[in-house]
C-alpha cells in the first residue's frame, strides 16, 4: 500500500527542493491518457502502475485538481453539478503513475440504488487494490472536515489504506482563516491512524500548492527511465 503513515516525513516534502519540484513538473507534463471509466469491478484495468486515487465530497474540486496537476483544462470533467462523476476514471500519466478520479460522496442527483452501487464499487476498490499507493481525500478549505468525510476516513483507517488530506479552494479564505483551517485539519489528521501526516494545501484556480503536491506524488511513481 505504499509508505506507512507512521514513517518519518522527509522535510523536503513540506518544502520540496528545486530538483524535486522540477521532477514533479516533468512527470506531470508527460502525456496523460484516459484509460478506462469503470462502473463495475470487472472492468477496472489491470494493476500495472502505482495508483493515486482522488476522493472527496461531491463538488469538492477533484476534477479541477486533476486538471491543474496535469496542466490540462479538460482532462477530467469539471461540473458545477454535484455527483456528475459516476465511475472510476483511470488516467495513465507517462507510464509511471495511474491517477484515479472517483465518484464524489455525500450528495448526488441520482437514485439511491445508483449511489449505493457507486459506494460499493469505490469501497471495494479502495480496500483491495494492491497497486494503490495513496488516497488523496480532498477537503474544501471553506468548510473543513465534515460529517460525510469521517466515515470514509474511518473506513480507510480500518482497511490500513494510506491516505492524505488535501485542502482545496484555499484561495477562497483570507490568510488568517486559512491558517486556522490548517491547524484545525492537522489536529484531525493526527487522530487517524492511516492518515499521512503531511497536509497539502491547494487551489486549482490560483495554482497554489500544485507544484508541491506534484513533487510529493512523483516520489510515489515508478522511477523515470534512465536514458
Amino acid at each position: 500500500m505504499g509508505q506507512s503513515p507512521t514513517d518519518a516525513v522527509e522535510p523536503d516534502e513540506r518544502a520540496p527542493s528545486p530538483a524535486m519540484l522540477e521532477a514533479g513538473r516533468l512527470l506531470f507534463a508527460q502525456e496523460c491518457t484516459f484509460i478506462n471509466g469503470s462502473t463495475l469491478l470487472s472492468t477496472i484495468p489491470e494493476a500495472a502502475l502505482p495508483e493515486i486515487a482522488f476522493a472527496g465530497r461531491s463538488n469538492v474540486g477533484k476534477s479541477s485538481l486533476v486538471n491543474a496537476l496535469t496542466g490540462r483544462l479538460t482532462l477530467a470533467r469539471v461540473s458545477n453539478t454535484p455527483g456528475r462523476t459516476q465511475q472510476l476514471n483511470f488516467f495513465d500519466l507517462g507510464r509511471r503513475l495511474m491517477l484515479v478520479d472517483m465518484p464524489g460522496y455525500g450528495y448526488a442527483k441520482a437514485a439511491k440504488s445508483e449511489i449505493a452501487r457507486w459506494t460499493e464499487l469505490v469501497e471495494t476498490y479502495l480496500k483491495g487494490r494492491p497497486s494503490l499507493r495513496r488516497v488523496l481525500v480532498l477537503i474544501d478549505a471553506r468548510h473543513g472536515v465534515k460529517s460525510t468525510d469521517e466515515p470514509v476516513m474511518k473506513m480507510l483507517d480500518t482497511a490500513a489504506v494510506s491516505y492524505q488530506l488535501v485542502l482545496t479552494k484555499a484561495d477562497k479564505l483570507k490568510p488568517k482563516e486559512l491558517e486556522a483551517r490548517i491547524r484545525e485539519t492537522e489536529a484531525i489528521v493526527a487522530k487517524h491512524v492511516a492518515a499521512y501526516p503531511v497536509l497539502q494545501v491547494t487551489s486549482a484556480e490560483e495554482n497554489i500548492g500544485i507544484g508541491v503536491l506534484r513533487a510529493a506524488l512523483t516520489a510515489l511513481a515508478e522511477p523515470a527511465a534512465v536514458r
